[in-house]
């Protein structure tokens, strides 16, 4: 696993064999800071990353400047790995141990970037459920953004805020802005009013 970018540049960590993770690959890392570079200055920015994983990009966000950023995940060796790794390169990472479902329910923070990279292996519905919760808590702040991870399987861009989707190899990467609303789910809504009336 490498930082790609900021003052760690090149650095290399290792994280511990037997992990529950399907890291992203350098190369979508790469690709997803590129976008993301297109619309942000990464100092400061507040960032939440859920399904953490081995902190991968939350590592990234903390080499260029980000702060704070909350890393959750539901397994205790990657939280470990991740407050590890903190603690050695001074990064302002908090990493909580959460369901991320019961964290969002829970939550009232507001940021500038989510990004949630759940397990492939999970079903539409669930992927839809990581959306909705955090757009009908307000959670991110009106000129940030939510990118959630997925495989080509998983269809995201009907959902409200949803803005574009980028794909590299055989990771999808779906964008969201508050600012952008996706027509299909605009045109539902106007003729559901309709039929009420």
């Amino acid at each position: 696993m490498r930082i790609i970018s900021g003052k760690y540049k090149g650095r290399r960590i290792f994280p511990p064999k037997g992990l529950p993770v399907r890291p992203t690959t350098d190369m979508s890392k790469e690709a997803l800071f590129n976008v993301l570079n297109n619309h942000f200055s990464f100092e400061g920015l507040k960032i939440l990353d859920l399904f953490a994983g081995t902190g991968n990009i939350s590592f990234e966000f903390a080499s260029r400047g980000s702060m704070p950023i909350t890393s959750v995940d539901a397994d205790f060796g990657c939280v470990k790995f991740i407050k590890q790794v903190a603690t050695e390169y001074d990064f302002n990472i908090a990493a909580t141990k959460s369901d991320v479902f019961k964290f969002l329910e829970r939550n009232n923070a507001t940021y500038d970037i989510i990004f949630a990279d759940p397990p492939y292996a999970l079903d539409q519905k669930t992927f839809e459920k990581i959306v909705l919760l955090v757009f009908e808590k307000n959670m991110l702040h009106e000129d940030g953004m939510m990118v959630i991870e997925h495989s080509k399987y998983t269809k995201l861009d009907h959902l409200i805020y949803f803005s574009f989707k980028k794909s590299y190899g055989g990771s999808i990467f779906s964008f969201f802005e508050i600012g952008k609303s996706n027509e299909m789910e605009i045109n539902e809504i106007l003729f559901s009013e309709s039929e009420e009336k």
